[in-house]
């Protein structure tokens, strides 16, 4: 059974280099963002300059859609999936350290969160936020407790930046287009 895919015509091309220069945009200016500008605001280790860098950038393109209303729909999912595993590993690393039972108990509790709040799409997103929390805790145990407050600063960077990112290409792209379509 062969399914026949249909090449992008002209206009579709032009529409896929826009979408990924914007995308790479604002995937640098996030990375620089994170990684430089705000480390000035706060107090972080040096090894974390690159992965702040790196979580806010991959918020950046999870918020990045192909409309305003998705671009903010990715964004309200983002926030609160990260919102659930900031409470939860917060809480938890203020008053003991990394343990393997404790990421596995609180990657369960990041995916019920959501799931009993009636958003049981952000349940994956939670999961994962956690687990890059709990992970990096046991990387670097000085002061562990501060591994949430960074990620969730990190995620806002990219959040704000991915949404702007897409809401600009939404003015770039040409009419006609499906990202033109749900302003």
């Amino acid at each position: 059974m062969t399914s026949h895919v249909k090449r992008p015509g002209r206009a579709e091309i032009g529409e896929a280099v826009l979408n990924s220069a914007a995308l790479a945009l604002a995937c640098l200016a996030t990375f620089w963002l994170a990684s430089s500008a705000l480390t000035h605001l706060y107090a972080v280790p040096p090894a974390d300059h690159a992965l702040g860098g790196m979580w806010a950038v991959i918020s950046t393109i999870f918020v990045f859609r192909e409309s305003y209303t998705g671009s903010r729909g990715a964004a309200v999912s983002r926030i609160a999936a990260t919102s659930v595993s900031f409470v939860l590993c917060l809480v938890y690393l203020i008053f003991l350290p990394f343990h393997i039972w404790a990421l596995a108990l609180l990657i369960g509790l990041s995916a019920l969160g959501p799931a009993l709040a009636g958003r049981p799409g952000d349940s994956i997103t939670a999961a994962i936020s956690t687990t890059v929390v709990m992970v990096l805790a046991d990387v670097s145990p000085h002061d562990a407790w501060r591994q949430p407050i960074f990620r969730f600063a990190d995620t806002l960077v990219g959040v704000v930046v991915g949404v702007a990112a897409a809401s600009a290409a939404l003015r770039v792209i040409p009419r006609g287009s499906p990202r033109s379509e749900e302003h």
